[in-house]
C-alpha cells in the first residue's frame, strides 16, 4: 500500500507539469485559450508547426513514463522476459500512470485545466509493456504512411490493448482500457464544453 501511495503521489504530480503550457508561454499565448482549448501536441503543433511542438510531444510522452518507471520501482521492479510489468509491481505501476493521466488532465501546477492524456498514456503504456508499445509503433509508422499521422496515431492509441493481449495476462489488458476510459471521459467533456460554448 505504500509503494503504491508514493507512486500515486509522484505520478501525479510528474502529470501536473504542464508542458504545453510552459512552452507556448515563451511564445506568448496560452494554448488553452486558442485553438481547440486543449493543452496538448496537437493544439500546440496548429499552433506553431511541428518543430515547436516536438517538445510538448516529448515532455508529455515523458511524464507518463517517468510515471510508469516510479510505479514500476516502487513495486520491486517485476518485469517479465520481454521487459512488461508483472506481479507486485502491476498495481502500483498502473496507478502512477492512472495518476499521471489524471495530473496532465486536472493539473494542480495549472489552475487543474489540462489535456486529454492521450501521450501521457502512451508514455507510461511504453512502461507497464514494451513489447506491445513496439508494435503499436510499427503500426503508427504504417497506418501513417498509408493514411495520415493523425489516423496512425488513433489506430496504434486503440491497438494498444490487443497487442498487449499477446504479452500480458488479460486483467492487465483490461487495465489498460480502464487507463483509456479517462481519454474517453475528456475527449467527452471537451464535447459538452464545445457545445455550452
Amino acid at each position: 500500500m505504500l509503494a503504491t501511495f508514493v507512486a500515486v503521489i509522484a505520478g501525479y504530480l510528474l502529470g501536473s507539469v504542464p508542458v504545453a503550457v510552459l512552452a507556448c508561454r515563451a511564445h506568448g499565448f496560452d494554448p488553452r485559450e486558442t485553438g481547440d482549448r486543449n493543452p496538448g501536441f496537437w493544439n500546440v503543433k496548429e499552433r506553431l508547426g511541428a518543430r515547436a511542438a516536438v517538445p510538448v510531444f516529448a515532455g508529455d510522452m515523458a511524464k507518463g513514463a517517468l510515471a510508469g518507471l516510479v510505479g514500476l520501482l516502487a513495486g520491486g521492479a517485476h518485469v517479465t522476459a520481454l521487459g512488461a510489468v508483472a506481479e507486485a509491481s502491476a498495481v502500483p505501476a498502473y496507478a502512477a500512470v492512472a495518476a499521471a493521466m489524471v495530473g496532465h488532465a486536472w493539473p494542480v501546477f495549472a489552475g487543474f485545466r489540462g489535456g486529454r492524456s492521450i501521450l501521457t498514456f502512451a508514455g507510461g503504456f511504453a512502461v507497464l509493456c514494451p513489447p506491445a508499445f513496439a508494435l503499436g509503433l510499427v503500426l503508427l509508422v504504417a497506418v501513417s504512411r498509408a493514411r495520415s499521422f493523425a489516423v496512425g496515431t488513433r489506430v496504434a492509441v486503440f491497438a494498444l490493448p490487443v497487442l498487449q493481449a499477446l504479452f500480458a495476462p488479460l486483467a492487465l489488458v483490461a487495465a489498460t482500457g480502464a487507463l483509456m476510459c479517462l481519454i474517453g471521459l475528456r475527449f467527452g467533456q471537451a464535447a459538452v464544453a464545445e457545445r455550452r460554448a
